[in-house]
This record gives structure tokens, C-alpha cells and sequence, in this order.
């Protein structure tokens, strides 16, 4: 749970103010950690606010501490968790497991029939993900379009994913499938398997 004096909650316009320091933090943090992260503006961040498509966690003084935001892929089909980031003041606090907690919760009510993906290389994001159900996927599995893969172009491993054609890279994608769609692929796979 979030420390006590930190809210986790879902952005409005009202958050603007900390788009820049939102994109700032996680440019910085990406070349920290020698890893890539698709290259965001803060307009972009700000219409995500605007949408009711982030969550963002501050202070009770107004300090911003964390963000994520939903992005909307295949016509519905597939909704991505994108651009956790935590200030490096508030690390390891449990912050980042509340913002991926609750971007996941939003994404859910907004977009209940869609399968939810995260591509990371981060092994904490990897086991938040698994916590809420998500399992590991080939890129292959996610039907996302070429306009997906063009916002990995700032990522510093965009030329593996180029060389191998977009079918995998140093990331680890990560899907959640709802429940309906789940049982209809189980059926699927029961028809073909009896009529092999």
C-alpha cells in the first residue's frame, strides 16, 4: 500500500502542471539504467491526463512522486500500461506497485473486453504483472500494428528489434487476457485439438 502521505489516483487536467517533470524523470531514468522507453512529450502526457487515460501519485503537499498511462491499440482489442515511472525520492516505497495496481484497475473498467499488454525489461514490473494475471507472450501475440513499434524508435535497442523484425527484442511482453476472451481460446483450442 502507498505511503500515508502520498495519494495514488486517477489524473485530470488539473495534473498538466507536471507533465514536464513527468518526461523529464523518465528520459533521465531510461539512460540510467542504460534501457530504453519510447520518447514522450509533455502535450502527449497532458491529453492522457485530459482523457482520464493516467494515474498519477503526489503528495499531500502537491510534490509529484509517480505516473502511468493507458494507450489504446487494434481498435480496442489490446490496451497497453505504459511509462511507469517514480520519482527517484520516492523509491521503494511501494509506489510504483499502487500506480501499476491502479493504472491496471482503470484499464479494466474503461476497456473490459480488451486483453492488456506491458512490454518491459524490468523484472519488478514482470512480477507486478504476474501478480494481476498477466502471463508472457511472443510480440507475435500482440496484433498492435506497425505505429506501435515506431515509438520504440528512441529506445537504444530499437536496431535488435528492427534486425529481428519485431518479433522480439530485449523487452519481455506481457498480456492479460479477460476472462470471456480466455475461455473462448480454451474452446478454440479443444475444437482444433479434437479434430487433429
Amino acid at each position: 500500500m502507498e505511503p500515508d502521505s502520498i495519494s495514488v489516483r486517477y489524473a485530470d487536467s488539473n495534473d498538466e502542471q507536471y507533465a514536464q517533470q513527468i518526461v523529464n524523470e523518465m528520459e533521465s531514468s531510461a539512460k540510467a539504467r542504460g534501457t530504453g522507453i519510447s520518447k514522450r512529450s509533455p502535450e502527449s502526457m497532458a491529453l492522457k491526463m485530459r482523457e482520464g487515460k493516467a494515474v498519477i501519485a503526489l503528495t499531500a503537499d502537491g510534490e509529484w512522486v509517480g505516473f502511468s498511462y493507458i494507450e489504446v491499440w487494434a481498435n480496442g482489442e489490446f490496451v497497453s500500461n505504459s511509462g511507469l515511472i517514480v520519482n527517484p525520492l520516492y523509491r521503494n516505497q511501494g509506489v510504483a506497485k499502487a500506480i501499476k495496481e491502479k493504472i491496471f484497475q482503470l484499464s479494466r473498467d474503461k476497456y473490459p473486453q480488451s486483453k492488456v499488454f506491458s512490454i518491459t525489461t524490468s523484472m519488478a514490473i514482470m512480477k507486478m504483472n504476474t501478480s494481476l494475471g498477466f502471463e508472457p507472450v511472443t510480440f507475435g501475440q500482440l496484433a498492435v500494428g506497425e505505429s506501435f513499434w515506431q515509438g520504440c524508435k528512441s529506445c537504444v535497442n530499437y536496431t535488435i528489434l528492427r534486425g529481428k523484425e519485431c518479433r522480439n527484442c530485449l523487452c519481455t511482453a506481457m498480456l492479460f487476457t479477460p476472462a470471456p476472451a480466455r475461455k473462448k481460446v480454451n474452446l478454440e483450442n479443444a475444437i482444433q485439438h479434437h479434430h487433429a
